[in-house]
Protein backbone atom coordinates (compact mmCIF):
# COMPACT_ATOMS: atom_id res chain seq x y z
CA UNK A 1 0.00 0.00 0.00
CA UNK A 2 2.92 2.48 -0.83
CA UNK A 3 3.84 2.70 3.38
CA UNK A 4 6.79 2.37 4.53
CA UNK A 5 8.19 -0.23 7.26
CA UNK A 6 7.36 0.13 10.71
CA UNK A 7 10.71 -0.22 12.77
CA UNK A 8 9.00 0.63 16.32
CA UNK A 9 9.12 -3.16 17.12
CA UNK A 10 7.03 -5.19 17.11
CA UNK A 11 3.69 -5.46 15.35
CA UNK A 12 0.84 -2.91 16.83
CA UNK A 13 -2.41 -1.42 15.77
CA UNK A 14 -5.82 -3.32 16.11
CA UNK A 15 -4.47 -5.42 18.31
CA UNK A 16 -3.89 -2.49 21.22
CA UNK A 17 -7.46 -1.33 20.13
CA UNK A 18 -5.95 2.35 18.78
CA UNK A 19 -9.23 4.24 18.57
CA UNK A 20 -6.58 7.29 17.02
CA UNK A 21 -3.40 7.70 15.89
CA UNK A 22 -0.56 7.00 18.60
CA UNK A 23 2.28 9.88 18.72
CA UNK A 24 4.84 6.81 18.75
CA UNK A 25 3.98 4.64 15.64
CA UNK A 26 2.05 6.80 12.78
CA UNK A 27 3.47 4.15 10.35
CA UNK A 28 1.77 0.93 12.31
CA UNK A 29 -1.19 3.14 13.23
CA UNK A 30 -1.92 3.63 9.53
CA UNK A 31 -1.55 0.07 8.61
CA UNK A 32 -4.16 -0.93 11.13
CA UNK A 33 -6.65 1.43 9.75
CA UNK A 34 -5.87 1.12 6.22
CA UNK A 35 -8.79 -0.23 3.69
CA UNK A 36 -9.19 -2.35 1.22
CA UNK A 37 -11.51 0.09 -1.41
CA UNK A 38 -13.53 -0.81 -4.50
CA UNK A 39 -14.05 2.06 -6.27
CA UNK A 40 -16.68 1.86 -9.18
CA UNK A 41 -16.22 4.45 -12.07
CA UNK A 42 -12.53 5.39 -10.22
CA UNK A 43 -11.15 6.21 -13.58
CA UNK A 44 -14.04 8.73 -14.13
CA UNK A 45 -13.83 12.72 -13.07
CA UNK A 46 -14.95 12.45 -9.53
CA UNK A 47 -14.06 8.69 -9.16
CA UNK A 48 -9.88 9.96 -10.00
CA UNK A 49 -10.25 12.46 -7.45
CA UNK A 50 -11.76 10.34 -4.91
CA UNK A 51 -9.40 7.40 -5.65
CA UNK A 52 -6.26 10.04 -5.63
CA UNK A 53 -7.38 11.00 -1.88
CA UNK A 54 -7.91 7.63 -0.69
CA UNK A 55 -4.52 6.43 -1.78
CA UNK A 56 -2.72 9.22 -0.92
CA UNK A 57 -4.26 8.12 2.85
CA UNK A 58 -2.63 4.87 2.81
CA UNK A 59 -5.37 2.65 1.47
CA UNK A 60 -5.81 -0.04 -0.84
CA UNK A 61 -7.83 1.15 -3.98
CA UNK A 62 -8.86 -1.02 -6.57
CA UNK A 63 -10.63 0.74 -9.50
CA UNK A 64 -13.57 -1.04 -11.25
CA UNK A 65 -14.37 1.09 -14.74
CA UNK A 66 -15.69 -0.04 -18.13
CA UNK A 67 -14.14 3.23 -19.70
CA UNK A 68 -17.04 4.34 -21.63
CA UNK A 69 -16.64 7.69 -20.15
CA UNK A 70 -12.92 7.55 -18.02
CA UNK A 71 -10.07 7.32 -18.69
CA UNK A 72 -7.41 4.73 -17.64
CA UNK A 73 -4.80 7.11 -16.86
CA UNK A 74 -7.08 8.91 -14.59
CA UNK A 75 -6.86 5.73 -12.40
CA UNK A 76 -4.28 6.22 -9.47
CA UNK A 77 -3.58 2.44 -9.43
CA UNK A 78 -1.38 -0.21 -10.87
CA UNK A 79 -2.82 -2.49 -13.43
CA UNK A 80 -2.65 -5.08 -10.92
CA UNK A 81 -5.76 -3.18 -9.06
CA UNK A 82 -7.27 -2.05 -12.35
CA UNK A 83 -10.33 -3.92 -13.47
CA UNK A 84 -12.02 -3.19 -16.53
CA UNK A 85 -15.86 -4.34 -16.12
CA UNK A 86 -19.36 -2.58 -17.21
CA UNK A 87 -21.40 -2.85 -13.97
CA UNK A 88 -24.52 -4.47 -16.22
CA UNK A 89 -22.40 -7.69 -16.37
CA UNK A 90 -23.45 -8.90 -13.47
CA UNK A 91 -20.84 -11.95 -13.24
CA UNK A 92 -18.61 -9.66 -13.80
CA UNK A 93 -18.51 -7.18 -11.31
CA UNK A 94 -19.38 -10.28 -8.79
CA UNK A 95 -16.17 -12.07 -10.03
CA UNK A 96 -14.31 -8.62 -9.48
CA UNK A 97 -15.57 -7.80 -6.03
CA UNK A 98 -14.77 -11.15 -4.94
CA UNK A 99 -11.00 -11.25 -6.25
CA UNK A 100 -10.38 -8.15 -4.20
CA UNK A 101 -12.51 -8.67 -1.39
CA UNK A 102 -12.88 -4.88 -0.40
CA UNK A 103 -13.94 -3.66 2.96
CA UNK A 104 -15.23 -0.46 1.30
CA UNK A 105 -17.22 -0.41 -1.43
CA UNK A 106 -17.50 3.21 -2.95
CA UNK A 107 -20.33 3.05 -5.70
CA UNK A 108 -20.02 5.77 -8.30
CA UNK A 109 -20.32 4.28 -11.75
CA UNK A 110 -23.22 5.81 -13.98
CA UNK A 111 -24.33 7.87 -16.36
CA UNK A 112 -24.73 11.22 -15.22
CA UNK A 113 -24.52 14.01 -18.19
CA UNK A 114 -28.11 15.13 -18.06
CA UNK A 115 -28.46 15.57 -21.62
CA UNK A 116 -27.20 12.46 -22.95
CA UNK A 117 -29.44 10.92 -19.96
CA UNK A 118 -32.02 12.79 -21.88
CA UNK A 119 -31.75 11.23 -25.32
CA UNK A 120 -30.49 7.72 -24.13
CA UNK A 121 -33.29 6.89 -21.43
CA UNK A 122 -33.12 3.05 -21.49
CA UNK A 123 -29.34 2.91 -21.34
CA UNK A 124 -29.07 5.82 -18.52
CA UNK A 125 -32.07 3.73 -16.68
CA UNK A 126 -29.70 0.27 -17.35
CA UNK A 127 -25.86 1.31 -16.00
CA UNK A 128 -27.67 3.64 -13.16
CA UNK A 129 -30.26 1.58 -12.02
CA UNK A 130 -29.50 -2.78 -13.11
CA UNK A 131 -25.60 -1.49 -12.45
CA UNK A 132 -26.47 -0.49 -8.77
CA UNK A 133 -28.18 -3.89 -8.23
CA UNK A 134 -25.14 -5.69 -9.81
CA UNK A 135 -22.77 -3.49 -7.74
CA UNK A 136 -24.64 -3.90 -4.44
CA UNK A 137 -25.68 -7.61 -5.02
CA UNK A 138 -21.95 -8.34 -5.34
CA UNK A 139 -21.05 -6.58 -2.10
CA UNK A 140 -23.93 -8.39 -0.30
CA UNK A 141 -22.12 -11.96 -1.86
CA UNK A 142 -18.55 -11.04 -0.41
CA UNK A 143 -17.63 -11.55 2.63
CA UNK A 144 -15.68 -8.82 4.60
CA UNK A 145 -17.88 -6.07 3.63
CA UNK A 146 -18.67 -3.69 5.99
CA UNK A 147 -20.17 -0.22 4.54
CA UNK A 148 -21.11 0.46 0.64
CA UNK A 149 -21.07 4.37 -0.02
CA UNK A 150 -24.00 5.33 -3.41
CA UNK A 151 -23.51 8.25 -5.47
CA UNK A 152 -26.33 9.98 -5.83
CA UNK A 153 -27.82 13.51 -7.02
CA UNK A 154 -28.91 17.03 -6.39
CA UNK A 155 -30.87 16.05 -9.45
CA UNK A 156 -33.59 14.62 -6.95
CA UNK A 157 -35.00 17.43 -5.69
CA UNK A 158 -37.36 19.27 -7.45
CA UNK A 159 -37.65 22.88 -8.06
CA UNK A 160 -37.41 24.81 -4.70
CA UNK A 161 -35.99 28.21 -3.24
CA UNK A 162 -33.05 28.43 -0.73
CA UNK A 163 -31.09 25.56 0.47
CA UNK A 164 -32.22 21.95 0.46
CA UNK A 165 -31.39 20.01 3.34
CA UNK A 166 -31.53 15.99 3.06
CA UNK A 167 -35.45 15.95 4.83
CA UNK A 168 -37.17 17.98 1.59
CA UNK A 169 -39.05 15.94 -0.50
CA UNK A 170 -37.51 15.09 -3.68
CA UNK A 171 -39.13 15.43 -6.94
CA UNK A 172 -36.66 14.53 -9.64
CA UNK A 173 -37.28 16.77 -13.12
CA UNK A 174 -35.33 14.42 -15.71
CA UNK A 175 -34.36 10.81 -16.40
CA UNK A 176 -31.32 10.99 -14.90
CA UNK A 177 -32.79 12.23 -10.97
CA UNK A 178 -35.26 9.40 -11.61
CA UNK A 179 -32.60 7.03 -12.00
CA UNK A 180 -30.35 8.14 -8.86
CA UNK A 181 -33.59 8.28 -6.43
CA UNK A 182 -34.10 4.56 -7.70
CA UNK A 183 -30.45 4.18 -6.34
CA UNK A 184 -31.04 5.71 -3.17
CA UNK A 185 -33.86 3.35 -2.46
CA UNK A 186 -32.32 0.51 -4.00
CA UNK A 187 -29.45 1.20 -1.40
CA UNK A 188 -31.76 1.29 1.44
CA UNK A 189 -33.21 -2.01 0.75
CA UNK A 190 -29.36 -3.40 0.73
CA UNK A 191 -28.94 -2.33 3.75
CA UNK A 192 -32.15 -3.37 5.36
CA UNK A 193 -31.22 -6.71 3.92
CA UNK A 194 -27.43 -7.19 4.56
CA UNK A 195 -27.61 -4.81 7.59
CA UNK A 196 -24.10 -3.33 6.30
CA UNK A 197 -24.25 0.37 6.46
CA UNK A 198 -25.19 2.11 3.46
CA UNK A 199 -24.14 5.79 2.77
CA UNK A 200 -25.44 8.13 0.19
CA UNK A 201 -24.13 11.10 -1.00
CA UNK A 202 -25.94 14.01 -2.94
CA UNK A 203 -24.05 15.14 -5.34
CA UNK A 204 -24.10 18.86 -5.93
CA UNK A 205 -22.30 20.43 -8.87
CA UNK A 206 -18.55 18.98 -8.82
CA UNK A 207 -15.90 21.10 -10.78
CA UNK A 208 -12.15 20.52 -11.07
CA UNK A 209 -9.58 18.84 -13.32
CA UNK A 210 -10.15 15.97 -15.38
CA UNK A 211 -13.69 16.07 -16.18
CA UNK A 212 -15.01 13.63 -18.54
CA UNK A 213 -18.02 15.37 -19.73
CA UNK A 214 -18.68 18.76 -21.18
CA UNK A 215 -20.73 20.45 -18.14
CA UNK A 216 -20.65 24.19 -17.81
CA UNK A 217 -17.09 25.00 -16.05
CA UNK A 218 -15.37 22.74 -18.18
CA UNK A 219 -17.07 24.16 -21.39
CA UNK A 220 -16.14 27.65 -20.54
CA UNK A 221 -12.33 26.36 -19.31
CA UNK A 222 -12.08 24.43 -22.58
CA UNK A 223 -12.84 27.73 -24.20
CA UNK A 224 -10.80 29.97 -22.01
CA UNK A 225 -7.87 27.58 -22.69
CA UNK A 226 -8.66 27.20 -26.41
CA UNK A 227 -8.05 31.11 -26.66
CA UNK A 228 -11.72 32.57 -26.56
CA UNK A 229 -12.73 35.53 -25.04
CA UNK A 230 -16.12 35.55 -26.09
CA UNK A 231 -17.71 32.68 -25.02
CA UNK A 232 -20.73 30.89 -26.46
CA UNK A 233 -22.79 29.56 -23.43
CA UNK A 234 -26.50 28.69 -22.59
CA UNK A 235 -28.70 29.77 -19.64
CA UNK A 236 -27.20 32.46 -17.86
CA UNK A 237 -29.39 33.54 -14.91
CA UNK A 238 -29.83 29.58 -12.98
CA UNK A 239 -27.36 29.24 -9.87
CA UNK A 240 -25.69 26.61 -8.68
CA UNK A 241 -24.19 25.07 -5.81
CA UNK A 242 -20.18 24.22 -7.18
CA UNK A 243 -18.25 21.89 -5.11
CA UNK A 244 -14.30 20.97 -6.62
CA UNK A 245 -13.63 17.72 -6.56
CA UNK A 246 -10.81 17.82 -4.12
CA UNK A 247 -13.37 18.72 -1.26
CA UNK A 248 -16.16 16.15 -2.19
CA UNK A 249 -13.37 13.63 -2.14
CA UNK A 250 -12.34 15.00 1.30
CA UNK A 251 -16.15 14.70 1.89
CA UNK A 252 -16.96 11.43 1.05
CA UNK A 253 -13.35 10.13 2.50
CA UNK A 254 -14.85 11.82 5.79
CA UNK A 255 -18.05 9.87 5.64
CA UNK A 256 -16.75 6.64 5.17
CA UNK A 257 -14.46 6.95 8.16
CA UNK A 258 -17.29 8.60 10.38
CA UNK A 259 -18.43 4.93 11.55
CA UNK A 260 -22.12 4.91 9.64
CA UNK A 261 -23.93 2.14 11.02
CA UNK A 262 -27.49 2.05 9.03
CA UNK A 263 -28.52 3.81 5.87
CA UNK A 264 -28.58 7.61 5.95
CA UNK A 265 -27.95 10.07 3.00
CA UNK A 266 -25.97 13.40 3.10
CA UNK A 267 -25.74 16.22 1.17
CA UNK A 268 -22.31 16.77 -0.32
CA UNK A 269 -21.78 20.58 -1.58
CA UNK A 270 -20.58 23.69 -0.61
CA UNK A 271 -23.58 25.61 0.54
CA UNK A 272 -23.10 28.55 -1.65
CA UNK A 273 -24.87 29.27 -5.02
CA UNK A 274 -23.41 31.09 -8.02
CA UNK A 275 -25.02 32.22 -11.42
CA UNK A 276 -23.28 31.47 -14.78
CA UNK A 277 -22.26 35.18 -15.04
CA UNK A 278 -20.29 35.14 -11.80
CA UNK A 279 -18.55 31.40 -12.77
CA UNK A 280 -17.53 33.47 -15.59
CA UNK A 281 -16.28 36.34 -13.33
CA UNK A 282 -14.25 34.60 -11.69
CA UNK A 283 -12.40 33.31 -14.60
CA UNK A 284 -11.94 36.53 -15.26
CA UNK A 285 -10.33 37.34 -11.94
CA UNK A 286 -7.93 34.34 -12.36
CA UNK A 287 -7.43 35.59 -16.01
CA UNK A 288 -6.78 38.92 -15.37
CA UNK A 289 -8.63 39.67 -18.52
CA UNK A 290 -12.00 40.65 -19.62
CA UNK A 291 -14.60 37.92 -21.08
CA UNK A 292 -18.01 38.36 -23.05
CA UNK A 293 -20.62 36.26 -23.54
CA UNK A 294 -22.75 35.31 -26.46
CA UNK A 295 -26.17 33.29 -25.74
CA UNK A 296 -25.97 30.08 -28.14
CA UNK A 297 -29.48 28.95 -28.89
CA UNK A 298 -28.31 25.36 -29.15
CA UNK A 299 -27.17 25.12 -25.69
CA UNK A 300 -30.24 26.32 -23.82
CA UNK A 301 -32.14 24.11 -21.84
CA UNK A 302 -35.99 24.37 -22.26
CA UNK A 303 -36.61 23.29 -18.63
CA UNK A 304 -34.03 24.89 -15.99
CA UNK A 305 -34.72 25.52 -12.19
CA UNK A 306 -32.99 28.94 -11.40
CA UNK A 307 -31.60 27.47 -8.19
CA UNK A 308 -30.09 24.27 -6.08
CA UNK A 309 -28.19 25.00 -3.18
CA UNK A 310 -27.25 22.12 -0.57
CA UNK A 311 -28.11 22.52 3.22
CA UNK A 312 -24.69 20.70 4.23
CA UNK A 313 -25.29 21.32 8.21
CA UNK A 314 -25.63 17.78 8.45
CA UNK A 315 -22.71 17.05 6.30
CA UNK A 316 -20.53 19.00 8.76
CA UNK A 317 -22.30 17.99 11.78
CA UNK A 318 -21.66 14.13 11.12
CA UNK A 319 -18.05 14.60 10.17
CA UNK A 320 -16.41 17.73 11.10
CA UNK A 321 -15.78 18.48 7.34
CA UNK A 322 -15.61 22.00 5.81
CA UNK A 323 -14.90 22.83 2.28
CA UNK A 324 -11.46 24.71 1.42
CA UNK A 325 -11.70 25.67 -2.36
CA UNK A 326 -13.64 28.71 -3.01
CA UNK A 327 -14.78 29.50 -6.94
CA UNK A 328 -11.77 31.26 -7.03
CA UNK A 329 -9.13 28.74 -6.08
CA UNK A 330 -10.93 25.72 -8.04
CA UNK A 331 -11.36 28.10 -11.35
CA UNK A 332 -7.27 28.64 -10.77
CA UNK A 333 -6.69 25.03 -10.74
CA UNK A 334 -8.41 24.68 -14.17
CA UNK A 335 -6.03 27.02 -15.51
CA UNK A 336 -3.72 25.24 -14.90
CA UNK A 337 -4.74 21.81 -16.51
CA UNK A 338 -4.30 21.22 -20.15
CA UNK A 339 -7.61 21.27 -21.11
CA UNK A 340 -10.99 19.14 -20.16
CA UNK A 341 -10.61 15.29 -21.18
CA UNK A 342 -13.90 15.23 -22.42
CA UNK A 343 -14.51 13.83 -26.05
Amino acid sequence: MGLPACTNGPPCGKARGWSAPPPTCPIAYLRAVAKRILITGGAGFIGSAVSAYLVAQGHEVGILDNLSFGRRELAPVPDGRFMQVDIRDAAGTRAAMGDMSPHWVVHLAAVHFIPYCNQHPTEAADININGTIHVLDAAAATPGVEQVFVASTAAVYPIAEGALGESHPTGPLDIYGTTKLACERIAQAFHGTTGIPAVVGRFFNAFGPNETNPHLIPEIQRQVLAGARNLRLGNLDPKRDFIHTEDMARAMAALLEAGITGYEVFNIGRGIEYSVREVVEAFERQLGESLSIEVDPARVRKVERMHLLADVSKLKARTGWVPRRDIDEGVATLLQSDRPVFR
